[in-house]
């Protein structure tokens, strides 16, 4: 990337979270000698799933969630710059204007800036007692206020809203779910997943108030006491988890003229509108052979890594079209959901139960587009190799439990 006669820029990265890691960790693993530095608004680059998971549930602390330690970066030759954000590009003089009042040369500039919670428009949302969880000082937050809760309400039935649901109910903590769908993760799982997950969390004492809008948070001396319906009733509440989904940051892409949309457009390659600018992770819209090419945004662990993966070896002169299979998880009470592919809202259904857990597959067409897997490993390892490589299996071998998926990998 080095033009002869003046001193490389290098790369640029606008986001210390997984996917911009995984660029700046994956270049230096290809031997890409120029500089890289690497923006963040927090600290050390650290894991945000576990968050809502085993951090929440004491079972790892703030060190454990570190991706890599402050000595990796020293040793790989990455500036980090900790605390401080992009305020501006400047795409014609390939400069980054930065909060701290310093700016950056770049010769290509990756925006990894990921997204953020969407917030609750409703009278109250910013009351004392109302959290949502993004970042490791939400989580401390939460953590703190779950010491001394005595009722609890989750604003949201996806991921977030159940894993924490599941952490209150451990803790034999009243916990009521508010979802405006008909049932929870409606926009992530099949109506027969739904199902499951509904029964499972019913009977560990959660309880669901389903196609229900969110009118206010009510308060007592600035603090919440309770979440007011849209059909009038209340559920009495001293914490309220806010889990609505999340919105891409991508103004700042827009303000420098890129396309954006539900996120940053980028082409099969992770290349915007100018091509010394990329994007990935959460923040980017990417065109997805698992839906016949056209753009998805996934908000994934798997989809930030195997992104910067693929980035750096563009960058590094090997090209290839991003191309992994995607994959979900979420540990919800002692359940452990499992997706791989990308399934449709109109996508045929059909499930294969065992006393287990439950394996639903997706089909799009007749042909398989997604398989959500609970408390079955096995059936989500085979469902990603059969994905990837484009395995034909149809519907009544899906259905029938005797099926070996297994042998099905192994024979390609």
């Amino acid at each position: 990337m080095s033009e002869q006669g003046r001193r490389a820029a290098g790369v640029v990265i606008l986001g210390a979270g997984q996917a911009g890691f995984q660029v700046a960790a994956s270049l230096r693993e290809a031997g890409f000698a120029d500089p890289i530095t690497l923006v963040g608004d927090e600290g050390l680059p650290y894991q945000r799933p576990p968050l809502s998971k085993a951090y929440l549930a004491g079972k790892t602390d703030a060190a454990g969630l570190s991706l890599r330690p402050a000595t990796f970066f020293a040793e790989h030759r990455i500036t980090h710059r900790p605390h401080v954000t992009a305020t501006a590009i400047a795409r014609e003089a390939r400069r980054v204007a930065l909060s701290d009042g310093t700016d950056l040369a770049y010769d290509h500039l990756v925006l990894a800036t990921g997204a953020r919670n969407r917030a609750l428009p409703v009278p109250g949302a910013s009351l004392a007692g109302v959290h949502q969880l993004r970042s490791l000082t939400d989580a401390d937050a939460l953590k703190a206020a779950l010491a001394g809760a005595r009722a609890i309400a989750i604003v949201g039935a996806g991921f977030i809203g159940l894993e924490f649901a599941g952490i209150c109910a451990g803790r034999g903590l009243p916990v009521t779910v508010v979802e405006a769908a008909d049932r929870p993760m409606a926009r992530a799982v099949s109506a027969e997943m739904a199902g499951f997950f509904t029964r499972a969390h019913t009977d560990a004492g959660i309880r669901f108030a389903f196609g229900a809008g969110v009118q206010a948070v009510e308060g007592e001396a600035g603090r919440a006491v309770a979440v007011r319906l849209g059909d009038g009733s209340a559920i009495a509440a001293d914490l309220v988890l806010v889990g609505i989904g999340v919105v891409p940051n991508q103004e700042l892409a827009e303000a420098a003229g890129l396309a954006v949309g539900d996120g940053i457009h980028t082409d099969a390659f992770l290349a915007t509108s100018d091509p010394a600018v990329s994007a990935l992770g959460d923040c980017a819209r990417v065109p997805s052979r698992f839906l016949e090419g056209s753009p998805v945004r996934i908000e994934s662990v798997q989809n930030a890594v195997d992104q910067g993966r693929c980035l750096a070896a563009r960058l590094t002169g090997r090209p290839t079209a991003y191309a992994a299979v995607p994959w979900f998880w979420s540990d919800q009470g002692p359940h452990k959901l499992q997706i791989a592919g990308l399934a449709q809202p109109g996508d045929a259904s059909v499930a294969r139960a065992s006393e287990t857990g439950l394996s639903v597959f997706r089909y799009r067409q007749g042909q398989l587009a997604a398989v959500e897997s609970v408390d079955r490993p096995a059936d989500h390892m085979a469902a990603r190799r059969i994905l990837g490589l484009g395995l034909a299996l149809a519907p009544e071998q899906a259905a029938d439990p005797h099926y070996d998926l297994k042998a099905l990998v192994k024979g390609a």
